[in-house]
């Protein structure tokens, strides 16, 4: 009953939360706005201030919320895969495989748009599943399939894609600026099209998840006794993996590599409501898109006018938390 009504109590200050940052972010800008303008748009629809308020705050609001509820999303997934706490989705190799694929585009100069997308978002997007695809299908070589193969595999993987992107921009060191976007992310480039994207995949994923937690309680108490209780733990480990990659792989298509938010959200979400992957899977992602958009807020605003990369304010604030939790472990 107390667990229960905590998680209620945590509900409601995250939305909360959630509202004032959409409200702060729709306020602060490079174009000076107050409070009587965005009332002014809102109850007499003054066209003046569309552009700023819809096309330009609200649509890199939201695409900053979905970006943060898919990584953390995908983080407490493959935490729960993997039963370590600093698991991310850095570690399978999703996040440097997307960042590739983007870079491959610029070096070859491919800038066309497909179905409304850059041709950048989607190379991302499918070279970030290919990564975990191969990484998986040499994971299951041996006889014996292993979590800890597959996490070692990523991460070769993941250095593997790293180098080879540095290789592209040392030879095509002109399109340095571009990548930038996608090696440090950014949402500058927001649109609605992007929103359009992301949404109803996260929407369907967030379902899935939803119904699959239970097995995902199971797998934390291992294989063989999953098995035991009626878990198919092949075909549920596969759908897991699948659903972060693809969680992954739509964050970064759209925003660029933005790191530990996989890592720290889902952790400080554990440390107040549980293990239990039924309120995990619900208070991550709501968690994990207010802490970006509040992120992206400051990195408007910290240099402004000018745009500090939001990769750079979550790696300064998330990796003294993964020193810290790598100590407390030991």
């Amino acid at each position: 009953m107390k667990s229960a009504k905590n998680s209620s109590l945590f509900f409601v200050m995250l939305l909360l939360a959630l509202l004032l940052s959409l409200y702060l972010s729709l306020l602060i800008g490079p174009v000076e706005t107050t409070a009587a303008d965005l009332a002014n748009f809102l109850f007499r629809g003054e066209a003046t201030y569309r552009t700023i308020f819809l096309d330009l705050r609200l649509c890199r609001a939201l695409l900053a919320w979905l970006v943060g509820a898919s990584l953390s999303l995908s983080g407490v997934i493959l935490q729960g895969y993997f039963q370590n706490p600093m698991a991310d989705p850095f570690v399978i190799g999703v996040s440097s495989g997307a960042s590739f694929g983007a870079v491959l585009c610029l070096f070859f100069g491919l800038e066309a748009t497909v179905v409304g997308l850059p041709l950048q978002s989607l190379c991302a997007f499918a070279s970030g599943l290919g990564i975990v695809s191969l990484v998986y299908a040499l994971s299951r070589q041996k006889p014996a399939f292993k979590v800890e193969t597959l996490l070692l595999t990523g991460i070769a993987a993941g250095a593997l894609t790293s180098a080879l992107t540095s290789f592209l921009l040392f030879m095509r060191s002109d399109s340095f600026e571009q990548a930038v976007f996608w090696l440090l992310g950014s949402f500058s480039l927001a649109d609605w099209r992007q929103v359009s994207f992301v949404s109803p995949c996260f929407a369907l994923i967030l379902t899935l998840t939803q119904w699959m937690a239970k097995d995902m309680n199971l797998l934390t108490l291992g294989d063989e006794v999953a098995r035991s209780l009626g878990c198919p733990v092949g075909r549920v480990r596969l759908a897991f993996l699948g659903l972060s990659t693809l969680l992954a792989a739509l964050a970064v298509s759209v925003s660029g590599v933005i790191g530990f938010i996989g890592l720290i959200v889902p952790h400080g979400v554990r440390l107040l409501v549980g293990p239990d992957h039924r309120r995990l899977f619900l208070f991550s992602p709501l968690a994990g898109g207010t802490f970006l958009v509040l992120c992206d807020l400051a990195s408007r605003s910290i240099l402004s006018p000018a745009e500090l990369p939001i990769g750079i304010l979550t790696a300064a604030l998330g990796a003294p938390f993964f020193i810290f939790l790598l100590h407390r472990r030991k």
